[in-house]
């Protein structure tokens, strides 16, 4: 997932996910599946587990759902990234919970689906406030339809073959779910239901970085790499230093990166000042996984 929307992926090689290289998107794929909303990158489109009784398992990932238009903060920014060549904060943030904090999480439990979307990142094993960035960054927690070009949809802005394969693998993570949900597609556009998915893609990235980079423990910022620019290339992110160039990484055209209020010498630093301007700092450096 910049929101599995244009770089908003949801992406490393595994099996088809939403928004990443699985099998595994090409970053450009992933730019696609983001629609304008990014492992395997809350890519959107591909998408690992943890068991909860079952066995860990591994899902290709796809291109990402769109990300959303990044405005550059006027002035020097100094990130919080979460590489450890950068010496950002990694796995410094507050331990993992399954309740909430901070503006986003906020904005989500305004929506009349918020409380059930917390619930649903706590089923999955992730922070509350986690999933909320996510839906803040994607969409501003707005349930908006997919636009044209991409199958991006609903709060957290899904592409359809990330969706199905999170959803599908949500339920097999925790059955007891599964009577609670709205089947199909048209599960992306019920918040509530495209929370699970969300939230095990959220779970997938950062176990993802945790067992394949030196990231211990992933925070919104690291995870938000992968969910945004797919499992492909969202790792490589997640681990450079703020000097890198993000355009050489992720391999993106100059009009996706113009997509996502980037330029060819955009570099990592600058994508995780426009994260950080956006969530704040406490939000950006919160753990992902509470279990």
């Amino acid at each position: 997932m910049f929101g599995n929307t244009v770089l908003g992926l949801c992406c490393a090689s595994r099996p088809p996910r939403g928004g990443r290289l699985r099998a595994r998107w090409t970053a450009a794929s992933v730019v696609l599946g983001i629609g304008v909303g990014a492992i395997g990158a809350a890519y959107a489109d591909p998408s690992i587990v943890l068991p909860n009784g079952l066995p860990v398992q591994v899902h290709p990932t796809f291109s990402e759902p769109g990300l959303p238009a990044f405005s550059f903060p006027s002035g020097g920014s100094s990130s919080a990234g979460g590489s450890s060549s950068s010496g950002g904060d990694s796995g410094s943030g507050s331990s993992g919970t399954t309740g909430g904090s901070g503006d986003a999480y906020n904005l989500m439990m305004a929506q009349d689906w918020g409380s059930q979307a917390a619930s649903a990142a706590a089923a999955m094993g992730v922070s509350a406030t986690a999933l909320a960035a996510t839906c803040e960054m994607e969409s501003n927690c707005q349930n908006v339809g997919s636009g044209s070009g991409s199958s991006a949809a609903g709060a957290f802005q899904m592409i359809n073959s990330t969706y199905t394969a999170d959803i599908n693998a949500a339920v097999a993570y925790d059955p007891a779910i599964g009577g609670g949900i709205v089947s199909g597609l048209a599960g992306q556009m019920d918040p509530t239901t495209e929370a699970y998915a969300a939230s095990y893609e959220l779970r997938s990235d950062a176990l993802m970085l945790q067992s394949g980079t030196d990231i211990s423990n992933p925070t919104v910022l690291d995870v938000r790499a992968v969910y945004q620019f797919g499992a492909g290339v969202g790792p490589e992110v997640a681990t450079a230093a703020d000097s890198a160039n993000i355009a050489q990484i992720t391999g993106l055209s100059a009009a996706s990166l113009a997509a996502n209020g980037l330029t060819a010498s955009s570099t990592v630093g600058d994508w995780r000042a426009t994260v950080i301007a956006k969530l704040g700092s406490a939000t950006a450096s919160q753990t992902v996984l509470s279990q």
